[in-house]
């Protein structure tokens, strides 16, 4: 009975109990289980494959092995990891086509369009649509052929001496800078990979995708985690992708495509040309645009300019100095906000949860906007209100307002490219920007930076700083505020007139050390665990800068403090 005793004893030990939320059921294994057999023998039903699972709020792979008792939850394309761990998987099955297509050419993801990948490859201007044909049935093959997709740690000297063997020089920049003894490696086939977040488990696990022919290379579209069973349409995004292309080819003019050459000019001593340059190229473009507003000012009566962009886009001091270079042309600008024509927080709408949705368009007092601006445009004097947004009620500027002969208004916020807004002010007399944060620095050839990331990053430094959020409470609310960009601020970005990138090359660099004891802060209880760890591990691959010579008229002092707008 005693040998039977500690037998059982010597079993238990080797168990441990897991909770399984996506069935609300506890289930006891044998320690080393994977998150797959996991899955296998809870027999979750789901119409969509499980591509990674959130374990103790951390994502992992599905080859992960549970070693303690755990809260796992296993995700699909619907949720924002899922969705992420999808698309990295067909980028490295592209990577594998690409090279045995064009084994002596990169390849490169360059940024998103819309809801699909731009991709190029080293040497070739244009793609047909017999060749992308012929990378789509590539990539098929690869994926009907399920290969098993693996991540293992290994030492870093021998991480690069691979890459090196395969000509992987980006890689290899971001490995020597990094400064990690140990590194992970993807490998599917005989394909070997380096990417930023878990990848499902198998080639299989991609059961559907496209690529067609775009600018000079082709995009990759796959479901969407709103439609994730139809391929996401066509982009048509023409200002846009211009946008992103004139910034990624400038950054390589400038020798810094990824962040490894980037790290590289840091621990040289260069953080401050570097930094000198990208404010000068902002101040360029403000110049440009300033220019273009006088002479609509001058030729066709222009006095509305709308600014708009999502969160942390740098709306505020994007207008702010618009209207620095306005001054230069002789002219006078005016700055409002259509924050301050919310309507009392009685009168806010509600979402499908009850809470106040600030987002939507029915969240402004529209007639009284229109009727302000139509009556400044006539010259006449305007009260102009102000929202407290601590007592949730409208109050009132100390002194009216009234534009002069040489005045231009420059109103900033979400809905301001919305036609909905404005409907009283003629087109002729509108000059539309959106601004937004179109990070141009690449991780690595194949790995792009999210520009989500970078305005999260931007929020919840700012917002912590400047309305004690915590860093965890900025996450929590960050998909409520995708979901508004989504819905009211993206549909209109092509309506503008200009678009402004607000990002510069440097400032992952510089956000850095602000954004890291904020994510250190989350405990692992917490849901919003998950995004801080991937967002910690995203940063440790940056040498950090200081904020010493950045001018307090960038808008990167938006963010960090310092700046010399109030």
């Amino acid at each position: 009975m005693y040998i039977y005793l500690l037998e059982y004893l010597k079993y238990m030990e080797k168990i441990i109990r897991i909770h399984c939320t996506n069935c609300d059921q506890v289930i006891d294994v044998a320690m080393g289980t994977s998150l797959l057999e996991l899955s296998q023998r809870l027999g979750l039903n789901n119409p969509r494959p499980y591509l990674a699972a959130i374990v103790n709020h951390r994502v992992k792979e599905l080859d992960y092995r549970v070693y303690t008792p755990a809260k796992v939850e296993f995700i699909d394309i619907t949720s924002a990891a899922g969705f992420r761990a999808y698309q990295r998987t067909l980028i490295f099955i592209m990577q594998a086509v690409v090279s045995k297509l064009f084994p002596s050419q990169r390849f490169y993801v360059r940024h998103s369009i819309g809801n699909s990948l731009y991709c190029e490859v080293e040497g070739k201007d244009s793609f047909s649509e017999a060749e992308c044909r012929a990378l789509y049935g590539a990539a098929q093959s690869i994926v009907s052929a399920s290969l098993p997709v693996t991540r293992e740690k290994v030492p870093t000297d021998e991480a690069v001496a691979e890459f090196e063997s395969r000509g992987m020089g980006d890689k290899i920049d971001l490995l020597t800078t990094r400064e990690k003894l140990y590194s992970s490696v993807e490998r599917m086939g005989d394909e070997v990979g380096y990417f930023f977040g878990a990848l499902a488990p198998s080639t299989a696990y991609i059961e559907s995708f496209d690529v067609r022919p775009y600018h000079n290379g082709f995009y990759l579209s796959t479901p969407t985690r709103t439609s994730p069973d139809t391929i996401a349409a066509a982009p048509n995004l023409n200002k846009m992708f211009r946008i992103f292309d004139t910034y990624s080819r400038w950054v390589n003019i400038l020798g810094v495509p990824t962040v490894g050459k980037l790290n590289q000019r840091i621990r040289q001593g260069d953080a401050g040309e570097l930094i000198q340059i990208a404010e000068a190229v902002h101040e360029k473009l403000l110049s440009r645009m300033a220019d273009d507003i006088a002479e609509a000012h001058r030729s066709r009566g222009l006095r509305l300019i709308l600014v708009s962009g999502p969160s942390s886009s740098g709306k505020t001091t994007t207008s702010k100095r618009l209207g620095v270079q306005l001054r230069v042309l002789g002219l006078h600008p005016v700055l409002i906000s259509t924050d301050d024509y919310f309507v009392n927080r009685e009168d806010t709408p509600r979402d499908e949860n009850g809470e106040y949705d600030f987002e939507v368009l029915e969240a402004i007092d529209l007639a009284r906007l229109n009727k302000d601006l139509g009556e400044l445009m006539e010259g006449k004097s305007v009260e102009i209100p102000r929202f407290d947004f601590v007592t949730g009620q409208r109050q009132w500027h100390d002194k009216p307002l009234k534009l002069e002969e040489n005045s231009v208004l420059i109103m900033e916020g979400i809905h301001a490219l919305n036609p909905r807004l404005t409907p009283s002010i003629p087109v002729e007399a509108k000059f539309r920007i959106y601004a937004s944060c179109l990070t141009s620095v690449a991780m690595d050839n194949t790995s792009r930076i999210h520009t989500t990331d970078n305005r999260l990053l931007r929020r919840m430094i700012r917002d912590n700083a400047t309305r004690g959020t915590s860093a965890a409470d900025t996450i929590a609310r960050w998909e409520s505020v995708r979901r508004g960009e989504e819905r009211h601020i993206f549909p209109y970005q092509e309506e503008a007139d200009v678009m402004f990138n607000s990002s510069l090359l440097y400032e992952i660099a510089v956000l850095k050390p602000f954004a890291e004891p904020l994510l250190r802060e989350i405990p692992d209880s917490r849901p919003e665990y998950a995004v801080a760890q991937g967002l910690l591990k995203f940063l440790e691959n940056f040498v950090a800068i200081s904020t010493d010579e950045i001018p307090p008229t960038s808008v990167l002092r938006e963010f960090v403090g310092g700046s010399s707008f109030k």
